[in-house]
């Protein structure tokens, strides 16, 4: 599975992105994907998860309200819909694939990364 990120930018706070990741492979439909970001220096934190299969779909809490996951099974894409930007959010974000249809939420959950694509939110 070859995963590949788009969407970031810079962006001021309060505005909003949308994430894209095409993924490869014809098992999309029946994995789990997630979203990670990771500050320089820090570890990968969770952002969002979707199952497999028409799976369900989890937030993290700074995520809530704001964030959206979401997929396109026809297309192989992963999305993230952010809206309400913080200058906290400024990371790097990265998509990962499960070899499961039952979502994650931690970083060792998933078996395949993206190269990530970095979102900046100004003040």
């Amino acid at each position: 599975v070859h995963l590949v990120e788009s969407g970031g930018g810079l962006v001021q706070a309060g505005g909003s992105l949308t994430l894209s990741c095409v993924a490869s492979g014809r098992m999309f439909s029946s994995y789990a994907m997630g979203w990670f970001r990771q500050e320089p220096g820090k570890g990968r934190e969770f952002v969002a998860a979707i199952g497999g299969r028409g799976g369900r779909t989890y937030h993290a809490e700074p995520a809530l309200g704001r964030f959206t996951i979401s997929r396109d099974y026809g297309a192989n894409t992963l999305y993230l819909q952010m809206n309400s930007l913080r200058p906290e959010d400024t990371a790097k974000y990265y998509c990962a694939a499960r070899v499961s249809s039952v979502l994650g939420a931690m970083e060792s959950d998933y078996d395949y990364w993206g190269q990530g694509t970095q979102v900046t939110v100004s003040s």
